[in-house]
């Protein structure tokens, strides 16, 4: 039955949208306290970000008496946010849609989805990683339910404390801890391709690096992440780096976090590559990846490099999953609880 028919039926049902309208209105509260600019940004676009693991929607733009051109629903707004960065607005944050194809459906993913990305000049990662802390718990007082002031929250039958500080690891200390894996190991491919084969992993003379981190990572590494408090992930792999700074006192590892409530991944972060002719390197790569792995292939924003040539501050930037915020704030067990029009009730499957 789709949500409009259950919400008919039964009042109830609303309580996680309103929980939704109030998680809103508090971030925005948040960030605008803190001095930061709300902007909007274009949806759709000639050219998308260039991850290499992320589909996206194709469309085409008919303009009458101009050539059709291939067009694509974004799969963040991280792009146009950091020409306006390059323009000189200051600290920005944006709520908005963003769009990921080929994820499949589950408790965690639409389609279609609210994204929240906030970018902090004159900072780093580790600023960032205080706003996340401090925007948790603005967003915990203002639906009153931190009622005892000891900044508990009950999610699914466990209670999470969000107070700071959060729980810090490495990524290199992670591996060690749940995987047994040591940092050298973790780095070099054939030692972690070695062990993930005595792990009972499928491993093959064809299996990279990258799969076989994954691997690890995603089944010996996030399921512990978040127990009791919530957890920051940091230092990723270079190789992991995205649009992140490498770090100058190790350049194996990116300054570059994800944060961890019970095991659910919640946001990525970056110290930003300002860095127009590496940043131009690693989008011409990923996009020769994005074709060996057969995805949607575009070309480079260009606009973008050359906005960062012009200049991009130093700056700490987030996306965080606004479904999944409200999944958290609201105890809702699914995505589609938080949703209006999830995807399955906007098509037939």
């Amino acid at each position: 039955m789709k949500n409009w028919k259950k919400l008919r039926k039964n009042k109830e049902l609303l309580k996680p949208f309103l929980v939704r309208e109030k998680v809103v209105d508090a971030i925005r509260e948040y960030f605008k306290k803190e001095g930061f600019h709300e902007v909007d940004t274009p949806l759709l676009v000639q050219s998308p970000g260039t991850e290499p693991y992320l589909e996206v929607f194709e469309s085409e733009l008919v303009t009458p008496g101009f050539k059709n051109k291939k067009s694509y629903l974004l799969t963040s707004p991280e792009l146009s946010m950091k020409k306006l960065l390059s323009s000189g607005m200051g600290s920005i944050f944006t709520i908005c849609k963003s769009f990921r194809n080929a994820e499949g459906l589950s408790s965690f993913h639409n389609p279609e989805f609210s994204i929240l990305e906030w970018y902090h000049v004159d900072a780093d990662y580790t600023d960032v990683m205080n706003d996340c802390e401090n925007l948790f718990l603005y967003i915990l007082n203002k639906l009153e339910l931190n009622k005892d002031e000891n900044n508990k929250l009950e999610y699914q039958g466990v209670v999470y404390d969000l107070s700071t500080p959060w729980e810090r690891i490495s990524v290199s200390e992670a591996f060690l801890k749940y995987a047994n894996i040591k940092q050298d190991e973790m780095l070099d491919r054939i030692k972690l391709l070695e062990i993930a084969k005595q792990k009972g992993y499928q491993v093959s003379d064809q299996t990279t690096w990258e799969e076989a981190y994954n691997q690890i990572l995603l089944n010996e590494i996030e399921p512990h992440l978040g127990k009791d408090k919530p957890t920051i992930l940091y230092d990723y792999p270079a190789s992991q780096a995205a649009l992140s700074k490498k770090k100058k006192a190790d350049p194996r590892f990116a300054e570059r976090f994800e944060f961890f409530i019970g095991g659910i991944e919640l946001g990525n972060a970056f110290s930003e590559l300002t860095d127009a002719d590496e940043q131009e390197t690693r989008m011409v790569e990923d996009l020769k990846y994005r074709k060996e792995l057969g995805k949607v292939e575009y070309k480079i924003d260009n606009d973008f490099i050359e906005a960062l040539r012009f200049g991009m501050p130093k700056t700490g930037g987030i996306a965080v999953g606004v479904d999944r915020l409200v999944m958290l704030f609201s105890n809702s067990a699914s995505i589609k609880d938080t949703l209006l029009f999830p995807i399955e009730d906007v098509f037939d499957y």
